[in-house]
């Protein structure tokens, strides 16, 4: 393949940097600007993949709008956890005064005693942090799934187009988005559910303000919960569809941009059964806690992308099972 020589770099032709340098030289609404994104609509599709999933994670980082850090939740939260409070949502005043500030001004601590008053704003934003957490855990473990799709899109567009050379690229990269849009719809309609799970589990004290249980029977039957799913023919057959894209869209492949949002529907129907049980044990080890996001995020891609990963879910439920039954006997 041929190298083109310049005195700034070595560039690759018809490579996304190449692309890059010469699109400097060019007005933003110049046609050549759009031919060529057109042109690289392979490279486009992985650019907005690694930018949405790391926009997501960089919201999380920063807070999600809660003013929790996960980074910091992942020290309070064990300290909440040695006061062993004596009633729900509340803690001792040695933990409170250990972690305030020495201004006197209130740090994240005070949300261990704090109470939150529950309004539309607040649901909304607990909806936007619950929704973009998922976004940020779920989609990197879709992404092989979404680049086959649009692979298989793309031949299919060029076979059947007379339109011009940059007609398929277009309708691919609307393929594209409606089947992604499909997909993060279902984690979507996850994160309604969650916010209404949050908002029950806080009104009956059982979660606390830093949004973990203040119950170990809780935690244990969280816990026991998802190791069973774990073991279920339903969460087999859902991670098998989840690990064998080429199946997947053998199977459920529907035609234009109508049918690439029902097949991310169905794709994130498939995944919501292979994880929503492993998502709600955030509410246990803490929903804004760095440990448990990445924790999770990472066990749910090893379960897609091992070659063992079938057996590796259900070894993790069997571990899950058996600190569900350690945890519930504490609570004693």
């Amino acid at each position: 393949m041929a190298w083109h020589m310049s005195s700034r770099s070595l560039e690759k032709p018809g490579s996304m940097t190449g692309f890059l340098t010469k699109a400097k030289r060019w007005p933003m609404n110049s046609p050549n600007v759009i031919k060529e994104v057109l042109r690289r609509d392979r490279e486009v599709v992985a650019l907005v993949l690694v930018t949405v999933i790391t926009a997501s994670w960089l919201y999380l980082l920063a807070g999600a709008g809660t003013g929790m850090y996960p980074h910091k939740m992942a020290v309070f939260v064990p300290a909440q956890m040695s006061m062993e409070p004596s009633m729900p949502g509340t803690a001792s005043m040695s933990g409170h005064e250990t972690m305030t500030g020495a201004s006197g001004q209130a740090s994240t601590a005070d949300m261990l005693i704090s109470r939150v008053t529950w309004t539309h704003g607040y649901a909304l934003l607990m909806f936007s942090m619950w929704w973009l957490m998922m976004i940020a855990m779920m989609l990197p473990s879709a992404a092989s799934m979404v680049l086959l799709h649009a692979a298989v899109t793309r031949k299919g567009l060029a076979r059947a187009d007379v339109a011009g050379p940059n007609a398929p690229s277009h309708r691919l990269l609307l393929t594209t988005t409606a089947f992604i849009a499909g997909y993060l719809a279902m984690w979507g309609a996850f994160s309604l559910v969650a916010v209404v799970a949050q908002w029950a589990l806080a009104r009956g004290e059982l979660l606390s303000a830093m949004m973990m249980s203040t119950s170990r029977f809780l935690g244990s039957g969280l816990l026991l919960a998802a190791g069973v799913w774990q073991l279920t023919p339903f969460k087999t057959v859902c991670l098998r569809h989840c690990r064998s894209p080429i199946s997947f869209l053998s199977t459920h492949w529907r035609p234009g941009v109508g049918g690439a949002f029902r097949m991310g529907i169905v794709h994130g129907v498939f995944c919501l059964g292979c994880c929503w049980f492993l998502m709600a044990l955030l509410f246990y080890g803490g929903v804004m806690n760095l440990i448990w996001i990445i924790g999770l995020a990472l066990l749910v891609l090893a379960e897609k992308m091992m070659p063992a990963g079938v057996a590796f879910g259900r070894v993790t439920g069997l571990l899950l099972i058996t600190w569900g039954v350690w945890l519930g006997f504490t609570a004693f």
